[in-house]
This record gives C-alpha cells, structure tokens and sequence, in this order.
C-alpha cells in the first residue's frame, strides 16, 4: 500500500504543537537542540515507516518553497 504525503494543515491545535517544540529546545545548546531535532526527526520518520511517504516528505522539504 502506498500512502501520499500530507501537506495540508492536519494538526490539533498547531499552534500549542510548536509552543511545545520550542519548550523542548528551551535552554540546550545549539548542538544539543540540533541533536534533539536529530533524534525527532528519527523517531517520527520511524512512526511513518513508509519510505514512499518519506521520500515525498524528504522532496518537499528541500524543495525551495518547502512544498
């Protein structure tokens, strides 16, 4: 089964998400915080586990406009 990737707003309350993403950088050093976005971005690309949602994922966000 093949999925597509979601590029349209599809989270609860987007706004207390990313408040909660900085919390989580609050007071870590630029390595740290770099680390931290290391061991995210692992774990929610474990969570999707689809390697063709991955690459769409991977091609949006390192397109110019990020879509």
């Amino acid at each position: 089964m093949t999925a597509d990737l979601i590029l349209t707003p599809n989270m609860d309350r987007p706004d207390d998400i990313y408040a909660d993403l900085l919390a989580a950088h609050e007071g870590l050093s630029k390595d740290d915080s770099d680390a931290l976005n290391a061991r995210l971005i692992l774990i929610l690309m474990n969570h999707i586990g689809q390697r063709s949602v991955l690459a769409q994922a991977l091609a949006a966000a390192r397109a110019p406009t990020g879509s």
